[in-house]
Formats: C-alpha cells, structure tokens, sequence
C-alpha cells in the first residue's frame, strides 16, 4: 500500500515498531489479537489495528502540500479535513481557515471567496451541490480534494445500481458530512433515503409492506429522502450502501433485515430483481479497526481507554464496542487523564465531556486496553501511554517494554 508524507510528529516510534512487526508477522491481517505491553504492575494492552487510515493519511498529505505549494495565496478547508482536533489545529496555526462548520453552518460568506483562493475538499468528500458553488467562484475543487478512496467507492457503487433501477438506501448518521455528501451524490442517479440505525431501517420496512400508509413517510423520513420520491414505486428495487465509518456489523445487519423483508413481501424467483448486493462498499479500514477491537475484547481487563475527535463517528462506533464489556473512556488527548484519580472523558449517551472520579482500579497489574479512531495520530496515542505510566509510575518500565518492539 502506497506511502503518504505525513508530518514526523504525527508519528510514534513506539507504535510504527510495534505496527511494523505485527504487520509482518501477519501479511493477511488475519491475527485480531492484542499487542500487550508489560509495564511492571501495567499492563497496557494495545489493539491490532487502530489510528490513520489509508484515506486520512492521503488527506493530510494533500492538505499539507496545498499550503506548501501556495505561500502567497490564501488557503480554505471546506469544513473540517478529518475529525481530529489536533491536526485541525495544526492546519489552522499555518493560516488555513474553515469555510464551514461540520454540521454544513457557515463560517464565513461564499462571497468572501475568489477565484484565486485555494479550497481543499475534506476526506470525507463534499455534495455536488457545493461543488457547483466553488466552480461558479472559478475554484477547481478537484484540484486539492482529499475524498477518501473508500468514500468514492460507495459513490461509484450506488450510481451504478442506481442507474440499474435500484432505490439506494444509505445507512449513516443523516447531519454527517460524508452522509449529505453520499446522499448528493445517490440522488443525482435514483431516488435516495437514509437511515440512521436499524430502528429505521424496520421503520422503513414497514413502509415497504404497507403496514404504514405512504402519506406518513414524508413526516417520519423528513429531510432525509430525495425530491419526488415515490414510496409505492422507489422501494419495490433497492441497495443498501453505508457511510463508511459506521459499524460493520451493523450496515451488514441492516442490508441483511431489508433483503428479508423484500423477499418476504414480493418473493422475487431472482432476489437480484429487487434487492443489489452492495457487500464490497464496507471501508476496510473501519472493518479491520472494529474487528481489532473485537480481538482486543477476548482479552481480559479493567478498563478501556478510546482515543480521538469526540465528533469522529468512527472513533464513536469503537466506543459502543468496548462499552459492551467494561468502563471506557472516550478521551481527545493525555490531557484528558488529569491525575490517577481524575479522567476528563466524552460520555456518547449525553454527549458532553464529564469527569469520573477514581477511574484507575487500585490492582496489580492494571490492565488498561487502548486504541483509537481513524484520524488519530499515533503520537498521540503514545503520549496517552507515557502519561498512564507517569500516572502509574511506570515510566521506566514502559520504556523498557518499548524497547524490545524496536
């Protein structure tokens, strides 16, 4: 897989050695298991597979070199390039502005731009709507887009189902950028819904068979259907495609539940005639980060620490799984672990930042699991390591733990 000139302190030489073997131990990324680090009474146990993604490695890279390549010319990001805020703010430090929130609220006027500015398309892609907008400022946005390959690659499938005659049903978090960006991009070709979770989705299905009159759907789907959609005609055919930060399991689960409603209802002799197979739209990165986290789960512990953007939905979905099993704590940075007995954290349920008192067990060892979002550097989550050893007094032994990976 290609490599992406990244800036060095992004990078971690702990966790590139530990990634580097791993790696070559396990070429088909078939091994889930943890790495543990044994750090005298802590024990920090480490995911297989966490932190930049092939895409956001690939939007820093450009994101970087649109400044590098423009010292003399103003240079805006869309909205944020990933969601992380460190990197963010790095970008921001450099002079780069934001055109707009991540909820799609401006920041500033369209008519500030000119058509000498310079505008890079975040990873998770824009509409096409907003890419009108630029080209009528007499801005190229291809010209430093930084889409995700993966994110491009649901749009290609859902455009040519769509223009199969298929209904596309997206499941993501319908405020999401990359989720308006899909839902533009899929309306362009067919009719197009989206649902947020499997609630939905059987909410939906009840549209499907009839159970809920077709008048209701434009109440109970408001702001998240395409102009002129047509409940009795547009979901007779459809594929489910997936915002691709989503869980797995779940985009699968929800595919799996409307293909059984669709062959339940009209009992096709070809399932094809009314349901697309859309398997190969699922981020193999959000596949392989969500399965490591699995992996990691079958690993006995006290604690969960999750690291990155509190508006990451990747980073989020990761959470939800450890959750499942013991207390986690969503944390944006080692500032977060205040002391041994005070942890800042993002709480997913209220969605606010919280403290939580006396989080570190008082147990040897203490077992402490760790991984982080996609657009999370891996220096900072070795800063997240160093400072639950300082916390611990582990220091030294960390060091030396560390060192047999390098």
């Amino acid at each position: 897989m290609k490599s992406f000139d990244v800036p060095v302190h992004y990078r971690s030489s702990i966790v590139t050695a530990i990634k580097q073997k791993r790696k070559a131990a396990d070429k088909l990324k078939k091994d889930f298991t943890p790495t543990i680090l044994d750090a005298g009474s802590l024990q920090l146990i480490l995911a297989r597979h966490f932190g930049f993604c092939y895409g956001v490695e690939n939007a820093i890279e450009i994101a970087f070199r649109a400044i590098a390549e423009n010292p003399n010319k103003r240079v805006f990001l869309l909205s944020e390039m990933i969601h992380n805020p460190g990197v963010n703010a790095d970008l921001q430090t450099l002079g780069v502005k934001f055109i707009m929130d991540t909820k799609g609220n401006m920041l500033m006027s369209w008519d500030e731009l000119t058509s000498d500015d310079i505008v890079v398309i975040p990873a998770f892609g824009t509409t096409l709507e907003l890419e009108k907008t630029l080209r009528d400022k007499g801005i190229e946005p291809s010209r430093y887009e930084t889409t995700c390959p993966f994110v491009e690659k649901v749009w290609n499938r859902a455009e040519k189902i769509g223009k199969d005659g298929y209904t596309i049903v997206i499941h993501g978090k319908p405020n999401h950028e990359e989720t308006r960006a899909t839902f533009s991009h899929s309306k362009a070709n067919t009719a197009s819904v989206v649902v947020k979770d499997m609630e939905q989705a059987q909410h939906l299905a009840k549209f499907i068979t009839g159970e809920l009159p077709t008048e209701q759907f434009n109440t109970d789907f408001k702001g998240q259907y395409s102009e002129g959609f047509d409940v009795a005609k547009d979901l007779q055919r459809i594929g489910v495609v997936n915002q691709t930060t989503m869980l797995a399991s779940e985009t699968q689960g929800i595919s799996d539940y409307l293909k059984q409603v669709i062959v339940n209802h009209y009992q096709p002799a070809n399932i094809a005639d009314n349901f697309a197979d859309t398997r190969d739209t699922l981020c193999y990165a959000t596949n392989d980060n969500q399965s490591a986290v699995q992996g990691m789960l079958e690993t006995e512990a006290d604690l969960a620490i999750v690291i990155g953007g509190y508006n990451s939905s990747n980073t989020s979905h990761l959470v939800e799984l450890c959750e499942l099993k013991l207390p986690t704590y969503f944390i944006k940075d080692e500032y977060c672990l205040e002391s041994a007995s005070l942890i800042r954290h993002f709480d997913l349920h209220t969605h606010t930042e919280t403290a939580t008192n006396d989080y570190l067990p008082f147990k040897t060892p203490l077992r402490i699991m760790i991984t982080s979002g996609a657009s999370c550097p891996d220096a900072l989550v070795e800063r997240v390591m160093e400072r639950l050893a300082e916390l611990t007094g582990q220091s030294g032994a960390l060091q030396t733990a560390a060192a047999q990976w390098q």
